[in-house]
């Protein structure tokens, strides 16, 4: 999609700090981190928001969610615990209109945040 920074990102044309890839999903570092583990888990594939996500393959997302546990564990938060965050549309707070994932981790995360 033209313009999405998240799909120049996947596409290598922005650089990133990546802790994981395979053919369907990027994680990488956050720029702006809420905690001391941040990353943020895409697809490669443009999906605009989770109300997108009835327009894909279930196996996309099944596999997006069985990555996100193998995450947590290479960023060593998945013993202490971690926080998967999704924000969909504006009042939600999704900033970029690419389906994403936060993974928080390595303190103890409040709730509600803040």
């Amino acid at each position: 999609m033209d313009g999405c920074i998240f799909c120049k990102i996947a596409s290598g044309q922005i650089p990133s700090k990546k802790v994981y890839e395979d053919d369907s999903l990027i994680a990488f570092h956050d720029i702006s981190p809420k905690a001391p583990v941040h990353v943020v888990v895409i697809p490669k594939l443009h999906i605009a928001s989770t109300n997108d996500l009835k327009d894909i393959d279930d196996s996309l997302a099944s596999h997006i969610l069985k990555q996100l546990p193998k995450i947590a564990e290479m960023l060593n938060v998945s013993n202490s615990g971690y926080r998967v965050v999704i924000n969909c549309g504006e009042n939600g707070g999704q900033s970029v209109e690419h389906l994403h994932f936060h993974v928080l981790g390595g303190r103890i995360l409040q709730w509600p945040p803040g």
